[in-house]
C-alpha cells in the first residue's frame, strides 16, 4: 500500500468504529444499561392532547416510592408521594378499578385545598 493512501484507510476505518463503539457502549453499564429497573411507568392517564398524570415507581428494594406526576408541555410537578401499591403488571388508567380511581380522586382534591390525604 503507498504511503499517501494509508491516512485515508485510518480515516474511513475510524469512521466505521465510531458506530460500533457507540452501539457497544449504549449496552454497557458505562452507556446507560445499570439504570434498568430504577424507574419504570406504572399508569398514565392522558388528560388532554399536552397533560397527563403518570405514576412513576422510582429507587429499588426498600426505597421504592411512586411518584404521581402532573406533565404539561412546559414543565413535570410532584403531585403526591406514597410508598409502593400492590398492581397488577400491565394495568394503566384505563384499566383501574372504580375504587383506585375515586381514592386517587380524593387524595388529590385533598392535595389540591391543602389538607393532608387520609390513607385508606
Amino acid at each position: 500500500m503507498s504511503s499517501s493512501l494509508l491516512p485515508f484507510v485510518w480515516f474511513v476505518l475510524i469512521l466505521c468504529l465510531i458506530p460500533a463503539v457507540l452501539w457497544l457502549l449504549k449496552r454497557t453499564p458505562l452507556g446507560g444499561s445499570a439504570a434498568t429497573g430504577v424507574m419504570r411507568l406504572v399508569a398514565q392517564l392522558p388528560i388532554s392532547p399536552n397533560q397527563r398524570l403518570l405514576t412513576i415507581e422510582v429507587g429499588q428494594g426498600d426505597d421504592r416510592r411512586w411518584l404521581v406526576l402532573g406533565v404539561t408541555g412546559a414543565q413535570i410537578n410532584t403531585l403526591y408521594t406514597m410508598a409502593p401499591q400492590g398492581e397488577a403488571e400491565g394495568k394503566t388508567a384505563a384499566a383501574t378499578p372504580r375504587a383506585m380511581v375515586a381514592s386517587f380522586a380524593s387524595m388529590l382534591a385533598a392535595r389540591l385545598k391543602g389538607e393532608a390525604p387520609h390513607a385508606r
